[in-house]
C-alpha cells in the first residue's frame, strides 16, 4: 500500500476491524519509511452478472425473478419457502462461480428446471411448460414421458 505522504510503498499492517456489520474492513497502517500512519479500508469488489436473453438484450441477474418463477411453478404444491430459497441460492452461487460475467437466460431456465426435477416433478413440468412453451398436449406428453422410469 503506497504511503499518502511519502509515496513509499510499503507499509505494515498495525490494527484491522471490521466495519459496516463486515460488509469493509479498516486497516490501520504504519509506513515504513517515514513511519507516519494511515488508514485504509477494504471492500469485497462484486461485479454484477449479466443475463442475456432470447432477443439478445442484457440486463442483470434478478434473484427475485428466479426466486418468483419457481414460486410460481410450485405453487399448491408441498414445496417449503426453505427449500425453494435453498435451490435459488445455488443456482446463484453456481452462477457466480463460474468466470462468465455474462449468462443466457436459458441456461438459467435450465439450471432451474434441474432443481425443480429433483425437488418436485409437477412443480418441473409447469415450469417446463411456461419455460420451453409447450405449444400442444404432445409436447406436455414428451416431457411427463422423460420423467417417467423406463421399462
Amino acid at each position: 500500500m503506497k504511503c499518502p505522504f511519502c509515496s513509499f510503498m510499503e507499509s505494515k499492517v498495525i490494527d484491522s476491524r471490521p466495519t459496516d456489520e463486515g460488509s469493509r474492513i479498516r486497516r490501520r497502517r504504519e509506513c515504513l519509511k517515514c513511519a507516519k500512519r494511515f488508514t485504509t479500508y477494504e471492500i469485497v469488489e462484486s461485479l454484477p452478472i449479466i443475463v442475456v436473453k432470447k432477443d439478445k438484450s442484457r440486463e442483470v441477474f434478478d434473484r427475485n425473478k428466479l426466486f418468483n418463477g419457481m414460486l410460481r411453478a410450485c405453487e399448491k404444491r408441498p414445496v417449503s419457502l426453505e427449500t425453494l430459497e435453498k435451490a435459488v441460492d445455488e443456482i446463484e452461487a453456481y452462477i457466480h462461480n463460474s468466470l462468465d460475467r455474462e449468462v443466457t437466460s436459458y441456461r438459467i431456465g435450465e439450471l432451474a428446471m434441474e432443481k425443480l426435477k429433483d425437488i418436485d416433478e409437477v412443480a418441473y413440468v409447469r415450469f417446463a411448460s411456461v419455460y420451453r412453451q409447450f405449444k400442444d398436449i404432445s409436447t406436455f406428453r414428451d416431457e411427463i414421458n422423460k420423467l417417467l422410469p423406463e421399462e
